[in-house]
């Protein structure tokens, strides 16, 4: 039976590690390749479309989510595509080249076209684009005329008798030259030539939400039917996707469908989705940290669209078009709509999400398919953060929490791993006196396991415990922004990214940057490949060839393997596995079973006598 146990745990760790490898070293390094390849096909198409383009959208035609041109109407389709943008050298020339409000908040700075009113030029105060000091602060949204160009806008779609209705080619008047302030909201307006006056008045906050307030008045003398819509573009796809564990790329909750995630690659292959009609929740395009997302009026019913358009410039797109609403004459009509552009902090989320009745905006973070245990570690950590000032000795007290709420059933297990200890002599004479008897010898260890009162496989609890911890933390480590760039002590500036020292400059010792096909192993990967190495040591040597091999080269493998995890993953483990020992060497002591450790080092480096030649 202890051998059945032994060769089932070594085959569950053999998994775990292969998996782990797999999902969280292999896979993200075929994606970036595959991906790669992809964008350079995709560039290359493109350099030669803008080569022979014909050139946009004119007039107040728009093109629908088929490619065909049609006459704007009240079921007419989001603009797909904007007038040809001016080409720019760089972002501040693109600016420069359009009339804009300026936006200036605590969190954001940046400006808006008022140019079908776009949002298209946002910078993020508080984050950079590394840990260097003077790295360029986050550019979130930027002109269309740029590779990069990625903006929101909100419009109508009319009919002839509603005359043209401000979309992406409207000019806005904006009285004098103000500023957008969280006190100062701005005002637009537009005015058609079929008496219809379009008001738009946006606010911000001091964080990332903005508000837009429209009114329609018609001073016309018959009534107009027209649709509202918003529309979340990018034309391109970030370079530093992470891999398939977590999500980037277009999302939202809408309609009885909920959450719709769809990564960048599956939306060249769909090309459109079309989630059904709702009455309220969001949508956007989401990367690791930052998100923009539109919350259309809950006034009307809507419609949203995920899109990917291959004509012209490739280009993907969140939108949604409301029910057709009318305006009687001498009426006015009005919506409000939200959009969040900025950081996904997750206090901010949570508080958006009461403050407005968002359904579900928390989800905008990505939690995993383990939430539930997800996000109580992450609000553990961060409460733990507030108390001392950084979140690397706030993991470490996570690690100690964790120990202490699961010492009662680690207790138990090590305590039954200690009894086996205990009685292995007892063990060893059952199962040479049963020998050729291989069922007796099972009834007589069981009979042996019930009367000392032990449960043969309760010392693999502790290890399978550790598995939905570790993956919760990697989670948090690597999906919250909180823990991007947050230092630790020494050499660690970000514990969300690895260890950036290298054995192979002898950490930093030699003036020189090892090449990228030398495996990365910092000081953090040995410390943990130390601690695992001493707590296998507290045991002693499975008596299989095979599982002894596999137990000696674990430590090894993990060392490497954890070398490419985000730092503050490894100092978890390396700090829970020194408490492990401390804790497992406690216990067999209390249960009078000598401590392997010493004798198994001692084995291990003493060199072996060589037998005597036989005279």
């Amino acid at each position: 039976m202890d051998n059945q146990r032994n060769f089932f745990i070594t085959i569950a760790l053999s998994v775990l590690i292969l998996t782990l490898w797999q999902v969280f070293y292999m896979n993200p390094r075929i994606e970036r390749q595959h991906e790669a390849q992809k964008i350079e096909q995709q560039r290359q198409e493109q350099t030669k479309k803008q080569a022979t383009a014909s050139g946009g959208q004119h007039g107040t035609a728009e093109k629908n989510t088929s490619g065909q041109t049609t006459t704007p109407a009240p079921n007419a389709d989001v603009p797909g595509q904007s007038a040809p943008e001016t080409a720019a050298s760089n972002r501040a020339e693109s600016i420069a080249a359009s009339k804009r409000v300026r936006i200036d908040t605590p969190s954001l700075s940046g400006s808006i076209n008022l140019t079908g009113a776009r949002i298209d030029d946002l910078v993020l105060k508080h984050y950079r684009e590394t840990v260097e000091k003077g790295s360029p602060n986050i550019d979130l949204l930027n002109p269309a005329g740029l590779p990069d160009g990625y903006y929101a806008e909100i419009g109508f779609v009319g009919n002839d008798k509603t005359g043209q209705v401000p979309g992406p080619t409207t000019v806005w008047t904006v009285d004098g030259n103000p500023t957008l302030t969280p006190s100062t909201p701005v005002t637009l307006t537009y005015t058609n030539d079929k008496g219809l006056t379009f008001k738009r008045t946006i606010s911000v906050d001091d964080q990332y939400m903005f508000t837009v307030d429209d009114s329609v008045t018609n001073s016309g003398s018959a009534p107009i039917s027209l649709s509202n819509y918003g529309r979340v573009t990018r034309f391109n796809k970030p370079e530093d996707r992470s891999s398939f564990y977590i999500h980037e790329g277009m999302v939202g909750v809408t309609g009885k469908e909920g959450l719709e995630q769809i990564k960048y690659s599956k939306m060249e292959e769909e090309k459109q989705v079309t989630p059904g009609k709702s009455t309220d929740g969001w949508l956007g395009i989401t990367d690791k940290y930052w998100a923009v997302a539109l919350v259309p009026s809950d006034k009307q019913p809507f419609q949203p669209h995920f899109n990917y358009f291959g004509d012209g410039r490739p280009r993907y797109q969140s939108d949604y078009l409301t029910d057709p609403f009318s305006v009687a004459p001498g009426q006015t009509a009005n919506l409000e709509s939200l959009l969040f552009a900025g950081a996904k902090q997750v206090g901010t989320i949570n508080a958006y999400e009461n403050e407005h009745h968002i359904r579900q905006f928390d989800l905008l973070i990505d939690w995993g398919w383990f939430y539930f245990i997800t996000k109580p570690m992450f609000w553990l950590i961060d409460t733990l953060y507030k108390f001392f000032g950084n979140f690397g000795l706030a993991i470490l007290a996570t690690t100690v929490i964790l120990k202490l709420v699961f010492f009662p059933l680690a207790n138990q297990s090590y305590a039954s791993m200690a009894k086996m200890k205990k009685v292995q002599p007892a063990m060893a004479e059952l199962r040479e006196k049963y020998a050729d008897d291989k069922m007796k010898q099972q009834q007589a260890l069981m009979e042996l396991y019930k009367k000392e009162k032990i449960n043969p496989i309760a010392g693999c609890w502790p290890m399978l415990l550790q598995v939905p911890v570790f993956f919760a933390l990697y989670k948090v480590l690597y999906i919250t922004i909180e823990m991007r760039h947050a230092p630790f002590f020494g050499w660690i500036h970000d514990l969300a990214a690895p260890d950036p020292t290298s054995v192979f400059n002898l950490f930093g010792l030699l003036p020189f940057t090892p090449p990228a096909f030398l495996p990365h192993l910092g000081v953090w990967a040995l410390i943990l490949g130390v601690t695992m190495f001493l707590q296998m040591r507290m045991n002693p040597t499975p008596p299989d060839p095979t599982q002894a091999m596999i137990f000696n080269w674990m430590p090894l493998v993990f060392t490497f393997m954890m070398a490419n995890f985000p730092a503050g993953l490894v100092i978890y483990y390396a700090w829970n596995n020194s408490l492990s020992i401390l804790q497992q060497g406690v216990i067999m002591k209390r249960q009078g079973v000598p401590i392997e450790l010493g004798n198994n080092l001692k084995s291990l480096f003493s060199r072996k006598k060589k037998p005597k030649p036989a005279e």
